[in-house]
């Protein structure tokens, strides 16, 4: 039926509790609706049908949609929109937000694969996915080897359409899949809420695209993981324990090598300073105000995140960007203690800087990475705590010595949007966190409420 028989009406709202709007119109006098849950969503159905109506489009009687709608929608599969939704994404994110979407995009396809002949091992199909299809540049701009290539064709024949998406059924299916890990243990967590995340942000732009009314993904009832938004109590390092450690440190790798003595100023920008581990990895000569007597100044402006070769646009393992969650050209102004001042102070003396003025590198004056710093502090775990604490949770990781830092900054009676500040958090965040470690405060808290009530006695 020629669109010169199609009408469409406006946008109405609907007398109901929970809000939601009408699109309404006419193929051949048949009345056609749709509803949906925002203004927004219903506007931009209602100009989909209405350019469709003008360019001159066929619409069908019986869906009531242009056919450009209806074949769209039968031909799109759940991994040609993957592509689609990386190769948007890909440029705007941070490196370590990319590893995230390929790893979440991996899952939900492997979820989403129909039994089909020639199908290639599982640990194949991942790897096709995650080394070769979610990267940009994406495997139709690339040369692929031959065995990649097949995997890929084949999953491209195999993946389910991205309409099935909008049944319930499947929808919470695929929700449950990515609660497992590989080996069908429960994942973490935190995993499985980076995962839907990046799913429902999916859906959203599938939605942009005009593939669904609105977002399936959410509207679906499913228990999702309780994420922990606490710091446990227990990693926290107290200050004669956080000593130790450092000085354990310095003994790792022996002293001519000085694996462990050029990384105690890292370790120790964090305790003192609250420092992220990627802050302090890119801490150059020139952020410093080490002044002879008393504090000194960090002035944060950068981070050196350990990523991977694959997720970074320079190739390089290390990303360079600002300061997390901030404008890239925001600065964060720290003060550090005099026990850090002479810290660095000794570490300059003995290492100076490497040619771009960084403080801190390997034993080949390159940026320090995670795996080595993370080497380094587990064995100066060993040789500081004794057995059954290094078995604990006391400063497991190099970053609980921030947690532990920050702790120590509220239980000493700082202002906590002093310390937010200081830490590059906000305020909510920082209680939200920290509130389990806040040891003592509910006992001058019990105070402040007796000697109040004793004035009225």
């Amino acid at each position: 039926m020629k669109s010169l028989d199609v009408k469409v009406w406006g946008v109405r709202k609907r007398n109901t509790k929970k809000s939601s709007y009408d699109v309404r119109w006419t193929v051949a006098g048949n009345v056609f609706s749709e509803q949906f849950r925002t203004k927004g969503l219903a506007d931009h159905y209602r100009s989909k049908l209405l350019r469709a109506a003008h360019a001159g489009e066929e619409f069908d009687t019986t869906a009531g949609l242009p056919d450009s709608m209806v074949e769209k929608a039968a031909s799109m599969t759940w991994y040609a929109f993957a592509l689609k939704y990386l190769a948007m994404k890909w440029p705007h994110a941070a490196p370590n937000t990319r590893n995230g979407i390929n790893e979440a995009l991996t899952a939900v396809t492997m979820a989403l694969l129909d039994d089909r002949p020639g199908q290639p091992s599982e640990e194949l199909i991942r790897k096709a996915l995650r080394n070769w299809a979610f990267l940009l540049p994406g495997p139709d701009d690339r040369e692929l080897p031959t065995e990649i290539a097949n995997t890929l064709h084949w999953v491209a024949k195999a993946s389910r359409p991205l309409s099935d998406l909008g049944d319930a059924a499947i929808g919470r299916a695929l929700l449950d899949s990515l609660k497992l890990k590989l080996d069908g243990t429960a994942a973490a967590a935190e995993t499985v809420r980076r995962k839907r995340r990046t799913l429902v942000n999916a859906m959203h732009y599938a939605v942009d695209l005009g593939e669904f009314k609105e977002d399936p993904i959410t509207a679906i009832r499913w228990n999702k993981p309780k994420v922990a938004g606490e710091v446990d109590p227990r990693v926290a390092a107290n200050p004669e324990q956080a000593r130790s450690l450092l000085t354990a440190v310095s003994y790792v790798g022996g002293y001519g090598r000085a694996r462990g003595r050029r990384l105690v100023g890292l370790f120790a920008c964090m305790y003192y300073g609250a420092l992220r581990p990627a802050e302090a990895v890119g801490l150059t000569d020139a952020d410093l105000n080490l002044s002879e007597v008393g504090w000194g100044t960090v002035l944060l402006n950068r981070t050196r995140p350990s990523v991977g070769k694959k997720w970074t646009d320079s190739g390089e393992t290390h990303d360079d960007r600002g300061l997390k969650n901030r404008p890239a050209e925001e600065v964060r102004l720290v003060p550090i203690p005099p026990q850090l001042v002479a810290i660095l102070r000794q570490h300059l003396d003995t290492f100076g800087t490497a040619k771009d003025g960084r403080l801190f590198t390997n034993e080949r004056g390159g940026v320090v990475g995670s795996s080595t710093y993370y080497r380094v502090w587990q064995e100066a775990r060993a040789l500081a705590l004794l057995p059954a604490v290094v078995a604990s949770p006391l400063a497991a990781r190099p970053y609980d010595l921030r947690h532990s830092a920050l702790s120590t900054w509220l239980n000493s009676g700082v202002d906590p949007t002093e310390v937010a500040e200081r830490a590059g958090n906000s305020v909510e965040v920082l209680l939200s966190r920290y509130a389990k470690c806040i040891d003592g405060r509910q006992e001058i808290a019990n105070r402040k409420i007796e000697e109040l009530l004793r004035e009225y006695e």
